[in-house]
């Protein structure tokens, strides 16, 4: 089945946020926010603001009837800003006007006096000064300590990490209007709707049940919008609940930019241990996540980059630790991975920075390691259906990478000007969220009685296919044309309780609940044809819209079936709740079974450097994916390549840079670099693996939105490899590795880096 939304997208018809029909009387808002990252507020003085023409009211704080809070995890962070500000972009004030551009010109007549303190914009100056947002997390399997005698090898390192902008093309808002009886209607761009509806009952003080939040697409989010949608949801309906009029609140390009959090940097150091044949005995990492001013979702996503510490290999000595440190940023929030990537990233480059210093690839390591069936992750949960080394074997079988290298070896020996460098990343991602209650969904179905079908799941479509994938459950479980089925809006008030839309689990466990639904009412139907027609249930199918017995035609089909069902008073209506089984996890321990099952792949880069302006180009990408069973491969090899790219801009080229004093440099599309068409790879090739699939994906197609995106780190060794075929002192782990940074890294000298293990330092004093 094709996306049922790309001809709407492409024409234009589907409808967004921005797209809504404007009620009589609305108001638009506007955010007044801080212009310091760290200060007091000494005076807020809005007079001139508020007899500007088009001006009704300003909110603040002050204007609050329930709790000044918003935060999600931890109740950290206000709606508005009341003594003192924590980041430049935090909200103190909501202008409400007859028109978008009289609020903005009304913000401009805002005067406010600060006493400026000092700002901390980097987490390790934020440990050093004990600032964190919460306890450092570890987890942690064997005994490291004990291990580092009996390495042959040990290699220490520390890596860089930059942020990244969730550069959604829709950008936060949020529509409000009050309904009768004091009850609100939220549309909101939010990938959670009833985390939207759970905090705007808070500060309004109200029950849930009074809030409805709708959602019909977004315009994208990337995780940008799994809580920090949350707050602009607020804003509108505190403007709609205390005026009793509709309130728009979308935020501009730039106001979005400045004022929301973006992926978390990390800074890291790592210590690795080899025996003699190149296993890993032990691994320790420190990583210093900057959270920015609140935690937001920095809890969870301390704890998903510890779970994908060891990426796909089996070490058994480990022990790693999050410092999750406050600055005066933003507060940092989910993207597209959730922590995983920047886990990654500092084994990938422990075991580079080994090979480097042993002078073989590291492909050889890699390989070497791979966690194989019913070995234990370091997090407790046994590895079952391994598809790593399957993977492996695949891709070396499919694409010839013994040739492909042998090549760029050639080449370099041949060019001076140019260079090329190759790299493998393999991935083991884990599929679920990391916190089990979260785990859980529901679905409601209609069918009417002219046999059309309604469906509402908690599933938030944002351009990932997730409404085809909900239609293709419908419409297989009863054998229907998809042209029956209409999938509603995602509305709290139809389908309450809804989990985010996140973790790349949402045709899983949405999926899951509409089976169980679609399922419940089909089984009613078949007991009425068996009644019908005088044979057993399990001897009745309904495919193309026709009833068969006993594998004969009846002649029935579904309209008719399903009106003779009504006519008979039988339930048509069906709500379906899912939760996914046997995973556990105990978070003080840092053990148990967090996944539902882990997606493998593998992706094969070749780059070209020119030596002389430091700039690249990645020549092909080559990737086995472990799509299971796939339900949709059109989509979900949209899914693979998007994901791809989005991961080699966040290695490449897509440099978030703040000032000291909190300021956010790359605050445009001039001053912050996204893939274009002439950025990609010139060759993307993607083939599925064979296998079964897992029977906890729905229809055995497993998960696809985040597990791609850490191709994209191979990106990164790739290029580094080629400035190492020019100038092998290049030592540094700092991304994303702009031309910039390639260019100095060409010509730079060696710095050392290695620290030999006793037995080593022992053997070369001997020599």
């Amino acid at each position: 089945m094709k996306n049922i939304d790309s001809t709407g997208h492409v024409t234009g018809k589907s409808l967004y946020l921005d797209d809504l029909p404007l009620r009589q009387d609305t108001l638009f808002g506007v955010v007044v926010d801080s212009e310091i990252a760290h200060g007091h507020i000494l005076s807020f003085d809005a007079s001139e603001a508020k007899n500007y023409p088009g001006v009704v009211r300003i909110l603040t704080a002050k204007d609050i009837p329930g709790e000044n809070q918003i935060g999600g995890i931890i109740a950290d962070e206000g709606l508005f800003a009341e003594d003192s500000v924590h980041f430049i972009g935090q909200p103190i004030a909501l202008i409400l006007a007859t028109s978008e551009r009289a609020a903005r010109e009304a913000r401009q007549k805002v005067k406010i006096e600060y006493k400026k303190l000092r700002a901390i914009t980097e987490p390790r100056e934020a440990a050093a000064k004990g600032e964190y947002l919460l306890p450092p997390k570890t987890f942690a399997s064997g005994n490291p300590e004990k291990q580092w005698d009996k390495c042959e090898y040990i290699f220490t390192g520390s890596t860089e990490q930059a942020g990244q902008e969730h550069l959604y093309l829709e950008t936060q808002g949020a529509y409000s209007y009050p309904l009768e009886t004091e009850n609100l209607m939220v549309h909101s761009s939010t990938q959670s709707p009833t985390a939207a509806q759970r905090t705007i009952a808070k500060v309004l003080g109200l029950p849930m049940h009074r809030i409805q939040v709708d959602v019909v697409r977004l315009g994208g989010g990337f995780g940008g919008k799994e809580d920090q949608a949350t707050a602009w949801a607020v804003m509108s309906s505190l403007g709609a609940y205390l005026l009793n009029k509709p309130v728009k609140v979308v935020l501009s390009r730039h106001d979005d930019l400045r004022m929301t959090g973006k992926r978390h940097p990390y800074s890291s150091d790592f210590k690795i241990g080899f025996s003699k044949d190149l296993k890993i005995l032990a691994y320790e990492v420190e990583y210093f996540q900057n959270g920015g001013a609140a935690n937001d979702l920095s809890p969870a996503i301390t704890e998903r980059t510890l779970f994908h510490t060891t990426n796909a290999y089996y070490i058994p000595h480990v022990k790693a630790t999050v410092h999750s440190c406050k600055t005066n940023l933003p507060p940092n929030t989910a993207f597209r991975g959730f922590g995983g990537p920047q886990g990654m990233f500092v084994i990938e480059s422990a075991i580079a920075q080994a090979a480097m210093e042993l002078g073989v690839p590291s492909s050889v390591i890699q390989e070497k390691n791979f966690i194989k069936e019913n070995d234990v992750f370091y997090y407790g949960q046994v590895a079952k259906n391994v598809n790593v080394q399957k993977v492996w074997n695949a891709a070396h079988k499919e694409y010839g990478f013994t040739k492909k290298q042998k090549a760029i070896e050639q080449f370099n020996q041949k060019n001076t000007l140019h260079k090329k460098g190759w790299a493998f990343m393999p991935i083991a991602f884990g599929i679920s969220f990391t916190n089990t209650s979260m785990n859980q969904a529901r679905a409601l179905v209609h069918i009417y009685s002219d046999g059309s079908v309604g469906v509402s799941t908690g599933a938030i479509e944002m351009g990932q296919g997730v409404n085809t994938k909900m239609l293709q459950v419908a419409e297989q479980t009863f054998g229907i044309s998809p042209d029956r089925i209409k999938l509603e809006s995602t509305n709290t008030t139809r389908v309450s309780n809804t989990s985010p839309t996140a973790a790349s689990s949402g045709a899983d466990l949405n999926g899951k609940a509409l089976q169980v639904a679609c399922t419940a009412i089909l089984r009613r139907l078949k007991s009425l044809a068996s009644d019908l027609f005088k044979v057993p249930a399990s001897k009745i199918q309904i495919k193309d819209e026709l009833v068969f017995a006993n594998g004969k035609k009846t002649g029935w089909n579904w309209e008719k079936l399903v009106y003779e069902a009504f006519m008979q008073r039988i339930n048509l209506t069906e709500s379906g709740h899912y939760a996914t089984p046997i995973i556990h996890f105990d978070k003080e321990a840092g053990k148990g079974h967090p996944f539902a099952y882990h997606v493998y792949g593998l992706a094969f880069y070749e780059v070209t450097v020119d030596v002389i302006r430091g700039t690249y180009e990645i020549d092909e990408v080559d990737v086995i994916h472990d799509f299971g069973k796939s339900m949709n491969p059109i989509i979900d090899l949209g899914q693979v390549e998007g994901a791809l790219v989005q991961g080699i801009g966040y290695t490449t080229m897509e440099e978030l840079a703040y000032d000291n004093e909190g300021r956010l440099l790359s605050n445009s599309l001039s001053t912050y670099k996204v893939p274009d068409i002439y950025a990609v790879p010139a060759v993307i090739r993607v083939k599925p693996l064979k296998t079964g699939g897992h029977s906890l994906a729905i229809f055995k197609s497993k998960a696809v939105g985040e597990p791609p995106l850490m191709y994209g780190l191979g990106a990164y060794f790739a290029i580094q490899n080629a400035v190492r075929a020019f100038n092998s002192d290049f030592r540094k782990f700092d991304a994303p590795i702009t031309p910039e940074k390639v260019l100095m890294g060409l010509y730079q000298k060696k710095e050392k880096t290695v620290q030999p293990s006793p037995k080593t330092a022992k053997a070369n004093a001997s020599k």
